[in-house]
């Protein structure tokens, strides 16, 4: 069964989608954290960095997050999320990475 993210990398699902290549879908999170709150995904289903293979789609995930950033205008600052298993919040079985800016981050998280 395909993740939730497939779906949208599919066009199945609407989402706001905010940078796209060969590698990596991003769009906005549907219940945003920070001003900006982008999930960024692998368009290679893993399904999270506990089952993550020598080489793929993943290994685009920073350089998307920089190119989004920058494009977003996030100057000040930015955080990324990675969340592995439900001890740590990971809800949707597809790796992927948050990108939270747009004010002052607390530390520590959670």
């Amino acid at each position: 069964m395909p993740s939730l993210f497939t779906k949208i990398i599919n066009r199945e699902i609407p989402a706001d989608i905010v940078y796209e290549d060969e590698h990596v879908v991003a769009f906005r999170d549907i219940e945003p954290k920070a001003p900006v709150h982008i999930v960024i995904v692998p368009r290679e289903e893993v399904t999270g960095v506990a089952a993550l293979p020598e080489s793929g789609d993943h290994m685009y995930l920073l350089n998307a997050a920089k190119r989004i950033a920058e494009k977003e205008g996030l100057k000040s600052g930015y955080r990324l999320v990675i969340n592995q298993g439900p001890d740590a919040g990971q809800s949707v079985e597809h790796l992927h990475v948050h990108l939270l800016g747009g004010r002052p981050m607390d530390w520590p998280p959670g």
